[in-house]
């Protein structure tokens, strides 16, 4: 009886998954969806616990004493780094969090092929899932380290990558799975396993070492797929359906975002792989272009009270200066004015997934206000002004008009058909592609210089004072 209230319990908990997921493809609803997912996980781990007692018959007290302690430190240490982390710090830690769970299937993996005897029935199938754990979870683990490194700016490309890093890459991936052959063949033998275990968090590293900081979210996408997929064959490996059925839904989902954000960019997952973004492309507009036009807080907050539509543009920098706040009280002053305020959201801004939609959410802008990159394009067509905070790639022309760029064909927030343009920026420093930005020299653009918190709150006094 026990054990059909728990198949049932494991249902439920399944179906919580998906609608959980489902809602958080939704700014308005995403909050919600995040809930009922952690929630039904937890029925999820509860019904996990008390399954053997009544199907198996086991209770060891020692093994649930190890479980439940490990609950507990699992539970108060990701607590405490949820609460304390910044916005600016949430990809590091969605990275390192992540890696954290390849590293749980690693250890599933490598203890099951250990304990794995060659001479069982059927060696290859009941050999395989544990595999996939040990290598994928592997992979996971070490570049979703290295990630969090180059992401916390305790790492530069520099210091990880050589040129040609790819064919590094191509030769580690040969070996890995040459040794995949080798452990078969051996039998799991324990050293060839502990060899294996070692090449495939070799290659994880060396994988994302190429891969530059524009292609970060992308990469955070990929890894987290791949996390995904190993916590399914942990769940194959101990017959958990409830298992099996989170982790494809989470190596699903990581997978089509990780397609559509590569169609954001208009490159392909091998080149990102590859690490080709910065650096590469034939234009020879590297250097400055023409001259730039300096603006005011009270310049601008003129332009954008006395204008009927202001499109808003946010990037990570925005996210670096924590200054939301002020990017709420100008929307609350201007659209109190009847100036219609949107949000242009790119997919690619800032260091990861919904980056911006996230960091817009914490100040309660409403969500009908956040377009996503088809929809903003279409109001910055009349729009009076775009006002750029922070961004710098995903606002630049060369994308378009300018075959020689290595961000040529990339789809882009299309700023410079707004009559007036202001970009917030510390300096006329590149972005993460490391390539020069025409918009900053055309007619209509303005540059507005400075901190960004600081500068926010010129621009809110400006406006009230009006």
């Amino acid at each position: 009886m026990l054990k059909a209230l728990l198949d049932i319990g494991f249902l439920i908990a399944s179906v919580g998954l998906i609608f959980g997921l489902k809602k958080q493809s939704d700014p308005a609803t995403a909050r919600a969806g995040n809930l009922l997912a952690s929630y039904a996980m937890l029925a999820g781990i509860i019904f996990a616990l008390i399954y053997p007692i009544d199907v198996e018959g086991s209770t060891d007290p020692i093994g649930y004493a190890w479980i439940i302690g490990s609950l507990i430190i699992g539970t108060i240490i990701g607590y405490r780094a949820a609460v304390k982390v910044e916005m600016t710090g949430m990809p590091q830690m969605v990275s390192l969090f992540n890696g954290l769970g390849g590293l749980s299937a690693v250890l599933v993996g490598y203890v099951e092929l250990l304990n794995l005897n060659a001479d069982v029935p059927n060696f290859i199938s009941s050999a395989s899932a544990s595999l996939f754990a040990l290598v994928v979870g592997a992979i996971a683990f070490s570049g979703s380290i290295l990630a969090y490194l180059k992401l916390d700016g305790k790492l530069k490309d520099s210091q990880v990558a050589v040129k040609g890093h790819q064919y590094i890459n191509y030769a580690l991936l040969a070996i890995t799975i040459a040794m995949l052959v080798v452990v078969i063949m051996s039998g799991a033998n324990n050293i060839m396993v502990s060899i294996l275990l070692v090449i495939s968090l070799i290659y994880g590293w060396s994988f994302v070492a190429p891969i530059g900081g524009a292609d970060m979210p992308v990469v955070i996408s990929l890894l987290n797929s791949f996390t995904g997929l190993t916590a399914a064959a942990a769940g194959l490996i101990y017959g958990n359906q409830f298992m099996i059925l989170g982790g494809i839904l989470v190596g699903a989902s990581g997978t089509i975002l990780t397609v559509l954000m590569c169609n954001a960019m208009n490159r392909s997952l091998w080149n990102v792989i590859a690490g080709n973004f910065a650096g590469s492309g034939t234009s020879a507009a590297t250097g400055p272009q023409g001259t730039v036009k300096e603006a005011t807080p009270s310049d601008t907050g003129v332009m954008m009270y006395y204008s009927q539509k202001v499109v808003i543009i946010p990037g990570y920098g925005l996210a670096v200066a924590q200054a939301q706040q002020y990017v709420k009280q100008i929307y609350n002053i201007l659209t109190d004015n009847d100036v219609k305020v949107v949000f242009g959201i790119h997919p690619v801004a800032g260091r990861m997934p919904g980056h911006m939609n996230v960091l817009l959410a914490e100040v309660d802008i409403p969500y009908e206000a956040l377009l996503d990159l088809e929809e903003a394009n279409e109001e910055l067509a009349n729009a009076d002004i775009a006002l750029i905070i922070g961004a710098n790639d995903v606002v630049n022309p060369s994308a378009v008009d300018d075959p020689g760029s290595s961000i040529y064909g990339m789809p882009v927030l299309e700023v410079w058909k707004a009559k007036n343009v202001v970009v917030m920026k510390r300096s006329m420093a590149s972005g993460y592609a490391g390539i020069e930005n025409p918009l900053f020299f055309k007619p209509n653009t303005s540059m507005l210089f400075g901190d960004a918190k600081k500068t926010l709150a010129d621009l809110v006094n400006e406006l009230k004072s009006m």
